[in-house]
């Protein structure tokens, strides 16, 4: 019952991956409470850069290595590569699975692939992971219009509207399925 050489490679390759994961320190999680603080009352222009901020804080992960599987997996999405991308990204959580980005990430790539149950279950982990994610609640809402639930996509669309209510085309979508919920209901 031993360790072949080639197994024990992976299990210290993984466990010094692993060492370099690291959780925000305190100046980055004030940082993103400010950005969060300013979204509240920023307009459309500046929501679109706060977010964007927020998003490349939300990239890194602490730990080049990691932060290099996310690169991969989202140039991957980008060239239409969508299981690649999963590939990528499914190593990255295997290797760092208390990070948020990496569980959305993967999320994008199940829904290119119309996979609606992995990616809901990733966009789950992502905001038990990260409460705040607008990205992993945008997708969740989605999905949920992709299945005709519009009523849970809305309380979804609201919640991102709480914490972000001029994010680019969150009213658009907002006063979308006001429209088909009241025409339901008539």
């Amino acid at each position: 019952m031993g360790i072949d050489r080639h197994g024990f490679k992976h299990i210290v390759a993984a466990f010094v991956l692993l060492l370099g994961f690291s959780a925000p320190g305190a100046a980055e999680t004030d940082r993103l409470d400010s950005l969060f603080t300013d979204l509240k009352t920023a307009d459309t222009e500046q929501t679109a850069r706060i977010e964007a901020q927020i998003r490349d804080a939300w990239s890194r992960s602490g730990s080049p290595a990691m932060d290099l599987l996310l690169r991969r997996g989202s140039e991957a999405l980008e060239a239409g590569e969508v299981k690649v991308a999963a590939e990528h990204l499914t190593a990255l959580i295997d290797h760092a699975p208390e990070f948020a980005e990496g569980y959305q990430a993967r999320a994008t790539a199940y829904f290119a692939q119309d996979l609606y149950g992995p990616a809901l279950d990733d966009l789950r982990r992502a905001l038990v992971l990260n409460p705040r994610h607008f990205g992993a609640m945008a997708g969740f809402a989605r999905i949920l219009q992709e299945l005709d639930r519009p009523l849970e996509a809305l309380e979804v669309y609201r919640k991102i509207e709480q914490i972000s209510p001029n994010s680019p085309d969150l009213a658009q979508a907002i006063e979308r399925l006001e429209v088909q919920l009241e025409g339901s209901t008539l």
